[in-house]
């Protein structure tokens, strides 16, 4: 499972990008094999010099020399053009597909977990996977190159000095099979190290005026400072593998390098014949061995641990990612119904208790109560939680059996805590998509949201989460993104709180007046004008439905409804 996942997401690298990469990886293994024949050049020029029988002319070493400076410049300029491309195309390609994936997780699932993780994952750990997986191949491929033909190249001038110089290689390899599951664990605990710290950095930034107020600054720096360290730590010792793998291959370079020279001095003094040119050449080939043999350990290490984020990040997607359960029948076409349902975001700790209510299809309703009764968790269950006791239904089918993505598709929510996109006022409110300019000019007009483009214009800049609007702004584009949608079900949770008392009524009055829609109203404001006008109210206290009913029936009962709406007079 754990491979096809790997599999999945590495081809994403590699889609519709093989001929780029195809050309860089022959360019990088050619450039390889350039050195080759410079090495060989090289012992041409020397065995020239000593007037060894058989060597070339200067006019055909001279000749061969412009024919690699050429084929150097050719190679050089391909690469350019190549390598690159193959890098971005790969990087867009593997974030989108696994954005694409993510979005299609579970929204339950996905509130379970922290934003900073995905931060992290999109961050630090895809600069590691570019750096030492993408680039690692080329570099990986030139290496096995230069050990290959160095090699072959190494017994045609001499077989001994060649079985030698390999004897001294074994401790790099070995240093590769004991510690690259290491420094694939220490790549995972940096990566998690992250996660965290950008968590302390991104609650110390978000709650700014909060640690002013409370003068928790010193605090607060000693939180994100301990999250600091720890993230520090962790690339610490990663650091100190690859420290310890690299001195592994230089002390097994050195050695190879200096034991090969001093086995070459004895064989010449022992009467080996060797021309001056060839034992420079194989010095040089020794070079290009001990170069593949000191980083190869390294790459192949640094490569499993890229994986392993790989792994991370398509293991976190995969979990909770499918959808389940059947398409909802479109449209509802009687009730939403309730059925003793009861919920707990901890174990012992119920926040809704038996809860059994129907919302009938087209009709308003508003949901009121103190502070903590529960009314916006009855909403939030709506969205697709499925971790309540007892049932909820639209028309025969049971939430639990309905795929997220169709309870989506049916409900509109407008929230009390807004998220503004960093775009334009008029993306904000379409979300991207496309709407004839009169759906979206009268979204605009009953959300309040006339003046402010009027102001600035449809293109105006929001800034990042809403930064350059108003807290009474933001709601508004939130609420003409749900006018504008028009699903079955529209969910507000206070979503006049931040609204001035005109505009309120006006976005109250244009739910209100909104047809074949389900609307159900989370609200503070008990305005009896508007609440004459709901076809039902339902009021709860400590997690339970105290009265239900209409304004007028429950005003005459004269219990818990008609408390509220008196102290609020």
């Amino acid at each position: 499972m754990k491979h096809n996942l790997r599999k999945e997401y590495t081809s994403q690298f590699y889609k519709g990008n093989h001929v780029p990469y195809w050309i860089a990886m022959g360019i990088a293994v050619c450039s390889i094999g350039l050195n080759f024949g410079i090495t060989w050049l090289m012992q041409q020029m020397l065995d020239a010099v000593s007037k060894v029988p058989g060597s070339l002319s200067l006019a055909e070493l001279g000749m061969l020399t412009g024919g690699l400076v050429f084929l150097i410049i050719l190679f050089k300029q391909i690469n350019y053009w190549t390598k690159p491309k193959f890098l971005q195309r790969a990087v867009v390609q593997y974030k989108n597909y696994a954005f694409v994936m993510l979005t299609r997780k579970n929204l339950a699932a996905f509130r379970k977990e922290r934003i900073s993780d995905y931060l992290s994952v999109f961050s630090n750990d895809l600069n590691t996977i570019e750096t030492d997986y993408l680039k690692a191949q080329f570099e990986i491929a030139m290496n096995i190159t230069a050990l290959m033909g160095s090699a072959l190249m190494m017994l045609w001038y001499s077989p001994v000095m060649t079985a030698i110089a390999l004897g001294f290689c074994i401790l790099p390899v070995l240093a590769a099979v004991f510690t690259g599951n290491k420094l694939e664990k220490a790549q995972k605990q940096v990566s998690i190290k992250n996660a965290s710290f950008l968590v302390a950095l991104k609650d110390a930034l978000g709650g700014f005026s909060v640690m002013k107020s409370f003068g928790a600054e010193k605090e607060i720096a000693e939180v994100v400072g301990q999250s600091s360290c720890n993230a520090e730590q962790a690339k610490c010792s990663r650091e100190k593998l690859d420290i310890l793998l690299d001195m592994l291959s230089a002390v097994a370079g050195v050695a190879a390098q200096l034991g090969s020279f001093l086995v070459g001095c004895a064989l010449t003094l022992s009467g080996y014949v060797i021309t001056p040119g060839k034992l420079i050449a194989y010095l040089d080939l020794t070079g290009l061995f001990i170069m593949g043999i000191r980083a190869l350990p390294v790459l192949l290490a640094k490569r499993k641990a890229a994986l392993g984020l790989v792994d991370k990040l398509a293991a976190a997607i995969e979990e909770n990612a499918k959808e389940q359960g059947s398409e909802l029948m479109e449209p509802v076409q009687q009730e939403i119904r309730l059925s003793h349902v009861s919920f707990a975001y901890e174990p012992e700790k119920p926040v809704l208790k038996d809860i059994s209510c129907s919302f009938k299809k087209g009709k308003s309703y508003a949901v009121v109560g103190a502070s903590g009764s529960g009314k916006s968790t009855l909403l939030n269950l709506f969205m697709g939680c499925d971790q309540y006791d007892g049932n909820i239904y639209f028309d025969a089918q049971e939430l639990r059996n309905i795929s997220s993505r169709s309870i989506c598709d049916a409900t509109s929510v407008i929230q009390q805590n807004v998220f503004v996109f960093n775009a334009s006022i008029r993306n904000n409110i379409t979300m991207f998509k496309e709407f004839p300019k009169t759906q979206v000019d009268e979204a605009i007009r009953l959300s309040g949201l006339s003046a402010l483009v009027s102001e600035k214009g449809e293109h105006y800049l929001c800034g990042e989460n809403g930064c350059n609007l108003s807290g009474g702004e933001k709601q508004r584009i939130s609420i003409a993104r749900s006018l504008l949608r028009k699903a079955q079900i529209l969910l507000a949770d206070e979503a006049t709180a931040a609204l001035d008392a005109q505009t309120a009524c006006q976005v109250s009055d244009a739910i209100l007046k909104l047809t074949d829609m389900t609307r159900i109203v989370v609200t503070h404001a008990l305005d009896g004008n508007l609440l004459r006008r709901y076809d039902g109210i339902l009021a709860m206290k400590s997690g339970r439905i105290i009265e239900s009913g209409s304004f007028d029936e429950l005003m005459g009962q004269k219990g818990y409804f008609y408390s509220l709406y008196t102290v609020s007079q």
